[in-house]
């Protein structure tokens, strides 16, 4: 195949670092589609995509990629080097078959530190896929472990316990939050409904210890997904077997009806969009929720104003504050809560050079004071040319490799290439799209400034 090597033990290897491209929904206006670009690190509604572990001082990610000059979704699977500061050409784990993005992989790493892909599929139209690494901390050799269907996975590796799969089962015209467990990865449970109301739902998660925390928005009847609205949250402390409130209330699943205890806001009764962005939990173990409301879901100035939000449980009720505004629904960061209680966003809230379209520049925030106000440390990115589009936080994050994104035009097909910053956003740097040798070292792009 053009552009890859062939390894003597089955591994094909990309020549480089080229992101997918996708649209969705052509507009016929003058910002062409609801959303595009280019998609590598897409979407948000799925998780982890980065994983750092200590032990191995490596950065381990899985990203949507393809072959320059074509749009044909590859599952690829790499690796940042945090001692020698380079990356090895990346694994083409599968060829998915598609160019939907929403088919983009996410990852795990069990106790044993087997490399787990999970290949989502948008619908039931295509499989999806679980793959694990033969040998611990390997990128080269995967088995596959099962061909099934699932959408918009977040699979949670609990020591000692095994995985906890949250997932989208697409069912009765709509979105259905499940979610099982498994102690191996090869035995599963039989998913269990935890959500459907209305048309159903999109979620975002976090894991931390014994934790798993869902927060997700409301499809509501009869339009569904382009009529997104509310916000909930849910909790998990033993696997699945109770979920609870914030206020540690026991609640009942599944959640029927838009007005179920896990309820954080009414937004329908207000004729906002809810665009959810991260769920984290703070120093005091209390759940952060950072979200997008807009009018509508169409692009363009109409729908202003974009507003980003922080919903934070306060230990008696969720406290909601405007964070900052951008120019698209789909503009997607990432919120970090850190040890010293600095709350850190990396987005694209600058508008770039394609305004109200999806993404922008990427800027780095901080907030010293849960969210009351915010800093704009330093604009990360000044491009030219394209937008650049959701940046994903690593678990367990590196201060040198703290975001990973992707860039491309959104108003008609273009490469894409794959960036990361640090945390003081002190540099970008952009993973090599052409190789020559199994190594490359990342190219230092945009030096952050003020």
């Amino acid at each position: 195949m053009t552009g890859f090597v062939l390894l003597a033990a089955a591994a094909v290897l990309g020549d480089g670092y080229t992101g997918i491209w996708y649209y969705n929904q052509p507009s016929k206006d003058e910002y062409v589609y609801k959303y595009s670009g280019g998609f590598a690190t897409y979407p948000q509604q799925q998780s982890p995509i980065a994983i750092y572990v200590a032990s191995q001082n490596k950065t381990f990610f899985c990203y949507g990629g393809t072959v320059e000059g074509k749009q044909e979704l590859l599952h690829m699977v790499s690796y940042f080097d945090h001692k020698t500061g380079m990356v090895p050409r990346p694994t083409v784990l599968l060829n998915k078959k598609t160019e939907d993005a929403h088919d983009n992989p996410v990852m795990s790493i069990d106790g044993e530190g087997r490399i787990w892909i999970f290949s989502n599929a948008h619908g039931t139209g295509r499989p999806s896929y679980i793959h694990r690494s033969r040998k611990p901390y390997d990128i080269r050799d995967f088995e596959l472990i099962a061909t099934t269907n699932f959408s918009y996975g977040h699979p949670w590796f609990h020591a000692g316990k095994g995985f906890l799969f949250l997932q989208t089962l697409y069912e009765n015209k709509g979105r259905s939050l499940y979610f099982n467990t498994s102690a191996d990865g090869r035995v599963w449970t039989k998913p269990q409904l935890l959500a459907r109301a209305e048309l159903g739902h999109y979620q975002i998660t976090a894991h931390e210890g014994e934790r798993t925390a869902t927060a997700f928005n409301l499809h509501p009847e009869p339009v569904g997904l382009n009529e997104r609205t509310n916000l909930y949250y849910m909790e998990t402390l033993d696997m699945g077997k109770t979920w609870k409130a914030a206020d540690g209330s026991v609640m009942e699943i599944p959640m029927r009806g838009a007005k179920h205890a896990s309820l954080v806001h009414d937004y329908k009764a207000e004729g906002r969009l809810v665009y959810l962005k991260e769920v984290a939990f703070d120093v005091d173990g209390r759940p952060v929720i950072l979200y997008l409301t807009s009018k509508g879901y169409a692009s363009g100035p109409a729908n202003d104003p974009r507003i980003w939000h922080t919903a934070r449980w306060d230990g008696k009720q969720w406290v909601i504050r405007e964070f900052t505004r951008s120019d698209h629904n789909y503009d997607f960061g990432a919120l970090w809560i850190e040890k010293d209680g600095t709350w850190r966003v990396i987005g694209p809230t600058a508008p770039g050079p394609q305004p109200y379209t999806t993404g922008g520049d990427m800027e780095m925030w901080t907030s010293k004071d849960r969210g009351g106000s915010w800093k704009k440390v330093r604009r990360l990115t000044a491009a030219k040319e394209f937008n650049h589009t959701y940046a994903r936080k690593p678990v367990n994050a590196h201060p040198g490799f703290y975001a990973i994104w992707a860039d491309g035009n959104t108003k008609k097909p273009s490469v894409s290439r794959l960036y990361f910053t640090d945390q003081k956003g002190s540099a970008v740097w952009r993973l090599p799209a052409k190789m020559t040798g199994e190594f490359g070292r990342p190219e230092r792009v945009g030096l952050g400034r003020r």
